[in-house]
């Protein structure tokens, strides 16, 4: 059984930058797909963006430009680098993976995080 433990999340003001970190149990995220996604109050889980094993990466419009994604498979460790946060990023953030990646899309997997959660002040 993969675990995933996400780290990272805290108070930004808008404008501001954090980085989280999703680690995984065991080597087998560094063999495939990972997606970043967030949940908001009153709001559904949502995929922000997503990496595949060759570092190949897809995001959500909202996030393009300001969220980058990496890995770094010596670590089995995924990144979400977060610039200029705005307010309505504020969620909870959560890891997921064990899904596939075709045609530049990610499917969820069935591994989730326990989420961090972030918060963006005006």
């Amino acid at each position: 059984q993969l675990q995933l433990v996400e780290s990272g999340g805290g108070l930004v003001q808008a404008g501001g930058s954090l980085r989280l970190s999703c680690v995984a149990s065991s080597n087998s995220l560094g063999l495939g797909a990972a997606g970043w996604y967030r949940q908001a109050p009153g709001n559904r889980r949502a995929l922000v963006g997503s990496i595949n094993s060759r570092g190949g990466t897809n995001y959500v419009d909202s996030v393009k430009g300001r969220f980058t994604i990496s890995r770094d498979n010596t670590k089995s460790t995924v990144y979400l680098q977060m610039n200029s946060l705005k307010p309505e990023d504020t969620a909870v953030y959560y890891c997921n993976s064990g899904g596939t990646w075709t045609s530049d899309t990610y499917s969820e997997g069935r591994f989730w995080g326990q989420g961090t959660q972030v918060t963006v002040s005006s």
